[in-house]
C-alpha cells in the first residue's frame, strides 16, 4: 500500500510539472503523442513500424520500405478508431455493447474477415463477437467460453455507467485500467482484443480529459505478466500497479525531453 501511494504521489507531482511546462501548447504535441500511443499499441501485437514510420504514413502517406502491408493497415485502422473515440469522448458518449463493437470494427476494419465455424459465422471486420474458443498464443491458456461473452460484456458496460462517479485522479485512472483489464480478460473478439482494450482505457481518459496512458512495446513482457498475475490472484492490483508505473514512466520521459529541448534552444540562442 505504501509503494502504491508513493507511485501516485509521484504521478501527481509529474502531472503538475507537465501542466507547468504547458506541453499541450507545443505545436502538434497531442498529434505526435497520439501517434506514439498507436505505434506502441500495434507493436505489442507484432507491428514493425517505428514512430517515424507511423508519422510518415499518417502525414505523408509514405509506407516503410520492406515492412509488411498488414502492419501499415493495423496502424491506419487504429488511427481511425482513435479519431472516432476522441470525438465520442468529447460528446460524452456512454460505453455500450454496440459502442465497443464499433470500436473493434474500426480497429479491425481492413485486417478482419468473415469466419465460418461450427457455431455459425462472424465477421471480425464488423466487430462481431467470436463464436469459437481462443487461447493466449499457441498452447496458451484458453479464454472464457464464447457463449458467456455477450453477458460478460454487457455486465462490463453496466459497471462503466458509473463513470460519472469517479472524481479523484487516481479513481479515474484505476477505472480506465480496470476497464482495460476486464475487456481483454473477457476477450470478446477473435482478434484485436489488446488494441481495443487499450483504446477503451484511453477513451475513458479522454472522457475525463486526463493525460492518456501509453504502454511501451519494450515492456510487453511485464505487461503480459501483470495481466496473468491479476487473473491468477483474481485481484486487479498487479495490473493497476504496472499501469501506474507506465503512466509515471511516460510523464517523466515527456517532461525530461521537453526540458532538455528548452535547454538546447537556450544554448543555441546564447551562442548566436
Amino acid at each position: 500500500m505504501k509503494k502504491d501511494t508513493e507511485i501516485w504521489q509521484s504521478i501527481e507531482a509529474e502531472l503538475a510539472t507537465f501542466r507547468q511546462l504547458k506541453l499541450e501548447d507545443v505545436v502538434d504535441y497531442e498529434k505526435f503523442y497520439l501517434y506514439s500511443i498507436i505505434t506502441h499499441s500495434t507493436a505489442i501485437e507484432g507491428s514493425t513500424l517505428t514512430e517515424l514510420d507511423t508519422q510518415l504514413l499518417f502525414d505523408d502517406g509514405i509506407t516503410a520500405q520492406g515492412k509488411p502491408l498488414v502492419h501499415h493497415l493495423m496502424n491506419t485502422d487504429l488511427k481511425a478508431a482513435y479519431d472516432f473515440a476522441i470525438l465520442k469522448a468529447k460528446a460524452k458518449t456512454p460505453i455500450t455493447v454496440d459502442f465497443l463493437k464499433e470500436l473493434n470494427a474500426l480497429v479491425m476494419h481492413t485486417t478482419g474477415s468473415l469466419t465460418n465455424v461450427v457455431g455459425g459465422s462472424f465477421d471480425s471486420s464488423k466487430g462481431d463477437f467470436r463464436l469459437c474458443g481462443v487461447t493466449a498464443g499457441a498452447g496458451g491458456a484458453s479464454y472464457m467460453n464464447y457463449l458467456k461473452v455477450p453477458e460478460k460484456v454487457s455486465e462490463l458496460c453496466s459497471e462503466l455507467t458509473k463513470m460519472a462517479d469517479a472524481k479523484e485522479l487516481r479513481a479515474i485512472y484505476n477505472l480506465s485500467f480496470d476497464a482495460h483489464f476486464n475487456l481483454v480478460t473477457i476477450h470478446p473478439w477473435v482478434d484485436g482484443n489488446g488494441r481495443t482494450s487499450r483504446l477503451l482505457m484511453n477513451y475513458i481518459q479522454f472522457y475525463y480529459q486526463v493525460f492518456p496512458t501509453k504502454i511501451y512495446k519494450e515492456d510487453t513482457s511485464e505487461y503480459i505478466t501483470a495481466l496473468v498475475e491479476s487473473r491468477k490472484q483474481e485481484d486487479n492490483a498487479p495490473f493497476r500497479e504496472f499501469m501506474a508505473q507506465q503512466l509515471l514512466k511516460t510523464l517523466l520521459e515527456e517532461t525530461t525531453a521537453h526540458k532538455q529541448s528548452q535547454e538546447k534552444d537556450f544554448h543555441l540562442c546564447f551562442k548566436r
